[in-house]
């Protein structure tokens, strides 16, 4: 008998995002964001990209190589529309029980199938809070992607992967979930456009 593999609902935290798109003005999408050296543009522009990546990490399909490789100057002008889509399909396809199985590979990097998709939960929940302080939104985590997020940015936090996140900002033993989250990612929660 095979233990089950832990699986988590990404569509939460898709819808949350998506629902952020519609707020977001052509005026801002130069404007800073948490993540240094990307304004708003370039951080949809990784967002367009990595939820067709992690949609083919949980299909276990291989990536096309051939295709352009995104740059933020130039923006898919269908964004607002394309990227609800994709991150509805992300959502789809994880839920299927057999997206957490195995191996699979996103951005040339292969990991349990059940890491990545914590990863793809990560990348969405964190980009959200990005898109949402940088355009003055409210924002909001579920509880259980939280605490996902929570556990995957501690483990690499134990073993720090370059370039994945900035330094750790000291948020405080007894802060929420979500801003320890951001703490660990390098995000400081008092961040203001």
């Amino acid at each position: 008998m095979t233990a089950a593999v832990q699986t988590l609902d990404l569509a939460p935290a898709a819808r949350r995002l998506a629902a952020l798109l519609p707020g977001i003005r052509p005026e801002q999408l130069a404007d800073p964001t948490p993540c240094p050296d990307h304004p708003v543009a370039a951080l949809l522009d990784h967002l367009m990209g990595l939820t067709v990546a992690f949609t083919e990490a949980a299909r276990k399909t291989a990536a096309d190589t051939s295709a352009p490789v995104p740059s933020a100057d130039a923006l898919d002008p269908d964004w607002r529309t394309e990227l609800p889509d994709r991150l509805a399909e992300l959502a789809a396809a994880w839920r299927e029980p057999a997206a957490w199985e195995g191996e699979t590979e996103a951005g040339g990097v292969v990991l349990p199938a059940s890491v990545h998709g914590v990863v793809a939960l990560n990348e969405i929940v964190l980009h959200g809070w990005d898109l949402a302080r940088a355009t003055r939104q409210r924002y909001s985590v579920d509880a259980a992607s939280a605490h996902a997020c929570l556990e995957l940015c501690r483990s690499f936090a134990e073993q720090p992967a370059e370039g994945l996140f900035g330094p750790a900002v000291e948020v405080g033993a007894g802060a929420p979930v979500f801003h320890r989250v951001l703490g660990l990612a390098g995000r400081d929660p008092r961040w203001s456009a």
